[in-house]
């Protein structure tokens, strides 16, 4: 993540920290809960409506992410301008867990979970952005 952006994701994030609150990482992810075959059948239905001309296939929109030592933050990026958008969603970092990272070409992934629970959040970090998932791994102890 680049220096502007980091600084008006920073700007974005400060008044919600509490007291001696630190940050720890920040980074631009996608977050996804779309499956691989929801995702090919929504590809195939396009191809069809068109009559083979193009196929649509949907693409998770970029997120900021920042974790301090207490919690995540996840932000919609401006896909245009270098500043975050909305405030999605916050996540105390107690009691979270991950799974196994998952390598691809292009980019690698985890899925985040409370350790009561079954629904999860699969976090997609872009190849440029190992150094960043490394921290977050390190930081989340890996589902037993």
């Amino acid at each position: 993540m680049n220096g502007k952006r980091r600084r008006l994701l920073l700007a974005a994030i400060d008044p919600m920290l509490a007291s001696g609150e630190q940050v720890e990482v920040t980074t631009i992810v996608n977050l996804s809960s779309v499956t691989v075959r929801r995702t090919a059948a929504f590809a195939a239905a396009s191809a069809v409506l068109s009559g083979g001309g193009m196929a649509v296939i949907p693409v998770p929109t970029p997120m900021y992410l920042a974790m301090t030592d207490r919690r995540i933050f996840i932000f919609r990026a401006n896909p245009t301008f270098a500043r975050p958008e909305e405030h999605l969603m916050t996540i105390p970092r107690a009691g979270l867990v991950r799974s196994e990272i998952k390598e691809r070409v292009l980019n690698s992934s985890f899925i985040v979970s409370a350790t009561d629970g079954e629904q999860g959040l699969k976090i997609i970090f872009p190849l440029v952005g190992r150094k960043e998932r490394n921290a977050i791994a390190a930081a989340l102890p890996l589902a037993g």
